[in-house]
């Protein structure tokens, strides 16, 4: 017999810890806030924040490191396109498009610039993945890859930017995958 685990669960944990660290960063500044702090606002314990971020950054960015999971996975069957547009289905405002449209009060625009840049770079690898496991030549598959990549997060960064309540992320998306529609990638 086995017995559910105690406490929140870890999308309900995560997403207090990035509200708590959100409030922190626009209060402080995203250098003067402590891991410690962060837990503490959000109720849980320091040793608990590490179930749920690998560091205050990458806690901002637990919404689209999800999807980009499942991106992982959908590349096995689907094509680069369609597999990146999923990405956007649904995709709320949460404590990543906050971040974007209060980097500097915040403190954290390099910080953004660091964990978009490892995310840009996370797509472009399962892409290039993809289309050279379907055949693709190799250094075609890396630029198909990195455009993926570059569009994925340009165009998170424009939705944010814009007002995310405003707006689609897929509609964004989709005029960005355009932006380099010439390109063969699929």
């Amino acid at each position: 017999m086995t017995s559910a685990r105690a406490g929140r669960p870890k999308a309900s944990s995560r997403e207090t810890l990035a509200e708590a660290a959100s409030e922190l960063f626009l209060e402080k500044g995203y250098e003067a806030t402590s891991i410690a702090e962060i837990a503490t606002r959000a109720g849980v314990s320091r040793s608990s924040f590490f179930n749920y971020a690998a560091s205050k950054g990458a806690l901002l960015w637990g919404g689209l490191d999800e999807r980009l999971d499942a991106l992982e996975r959908d590349l096995e069957h689907a094509a680069p396109r369609v597999a990146v547009c999923r990405i956007a289905d649904g995709f709320a405002p949460d404590a990543l498009a906050l971040a974007y449209a209060n980097a500097e009060a915040m403190g954290l625009a390099t910080e953004l610039e660091r964990e978009a840049a490892l995310r840009r770079a996370r797509v472009g690898r399962a892409v290039a993945r993809a289309l050279r496991a379907r055949g693709s030549d190799p250094l075609a598959a890396d630029v198909a890859g990195a455009a993926y990549g570059g569009a994925l997060l340009a165009a998170v960064e424009c939705w944010a930017l814009s007002g995310p309540g405003r707006s689609d992320l897929s509609a964004t998306l989709v005029a960005a995958l355009d932006a380099i529609r010439d390109i063969p990638l699929d």
